[in-house]
């Protein structure tokens, strides 16, 4: 198959790109490089299956010419990470819901099926833990800029139903949780990266809060095998399904963690998140999902836990 990546030199597009070539499919990602990197696909560029686009996915002509050569896209381009959304609040609207409508435009004109990678954010600061795809939003004030992030992929999700239940068009949504792996950087604000790096180097580790916030962490290979079975199960056509790790850990917990498989000298410091965000900044304090739904579909199963992503992360920062 010829199949279309957005966002395909961002951290989880690059993994799915090499994994689709892998499988004998040609791959196209189209990448404007804002939060991608040309390194993430460089060993790439030369399997004569593999295209590489620098543009972006609000270039309409570009993309048009794109989505007609393509059987499958998997739409994950996207303006992320808590500090890159403050500081470009107007741009990461622009991206997250304008080239969705472009895609989803395009792919129905075409008849192409799609799958939309959304995000945890969508549950807002709901604390009904573990978190079901059916469960109510709960976001803060439209004044903190962070969940403009959250809106952003509902407005995408309810696009891409739409375009479900009006124009029959195949689309699949997951929502990912906290994903992380080889080729993730720390720059904005992705936490096992930026904790790693820095324990590396010796140098601080600064935690946000007091630390009790928790999280589930999955590991990329697992949730790019997850977005090729679901693309590829005409069940999951139309439905919303979680993708990440169900096994909890606290902030403060990850980075003493991280500090002992480094044998780091590193201090572990404090800071308010106004200090580190925006004045008001509001964090989810648990993020856990319930995976009862993807088990059901494609027994969806892990196979990484915490150490062994951890021990991934640290050999690539290493080498």
């Amino acid at each position: 198959m010829n199949i279309l990546i957005t966002g395909g030199a961002g951290f989880i597009g690059s993994h799915l790109a090499e994994k689709l070539l892998k499988e004998k499919h040609s791959v196209t990602v189209i990448d404007n490089l804002s939060t991608g990197k040309y390194s993430n696909i460089i060993h790439l560029i030369k399997n004569e299956k593999f295209i590489n686009v620098i543009a972006s996915i609000l270039n309409r002509s570009v993309l048009e010419d794109l989505v007609i050569n393509s059987d499958q896209i998997y739409h994950l381009a996207a303006a992320v990470g808590v500090k890159y959304i403050i500081d470009n609040p107007l741009l990461s609207l622009q991206t997250n819901i304008g080239g969705t409508e472009n895609i989803l435009e395009f792919a129905n004109k075409y008849k192409k099926k799609v799958l939309i990678a959304s995000t945890s954010e969508i549950y807002g600061k709901n604390d009904n833990i573990p978190f079901k795809e059916e469960d109510d939003r709960l976001l803060g004030s439209t004044h903190i800029s962070r969940w403009s992030y959250s809106t952003a992929k509902a407005v995408d999700e309810f696009f891409g139903l739409a375009y479900y239940r009006e124009k029959k068009l195949p689309v699949v949504i997951v929502r990912c949780f906290n994903t992380v792996g080889p080729r993730q950087t720390g720059q904005y604000g992705m936490v096992i990266p930026k904790f790693v790096r820095n324990a590396l180097l010796n140098h601080p580790i600064t935690i946000y809060g007091d630390g009790k916030q928790t999280r589930c962490f999955c590991d990329v290979d697992d949730v790019t095998d997850a977005m090729i079975k679901l693309m590829n199960n005409k069940n999951a056509v139309g439905k919303i399904y979680n993708i990440g790790n169900d096994v909890s850990i606290s902030i403060e917990e990850l980075a003493h963690k991280i500090k002992k498989l480094t044998n780091s000298k590193s201090r572990i410091e404090y800071i308010k998140y106004e200090d580190a965000y925006e004045e008001g900044f509001e964090d989810m304090r648990h993020r856990k999902p319930d995976l009862s739904k993807v088990i059901k579909l494609i027994d969806y199963k892990p196979k990484y836990n915490l150490d062994q992503i951890l021990k991934r992360t640290i050999n690539y920062f290493e080498e």
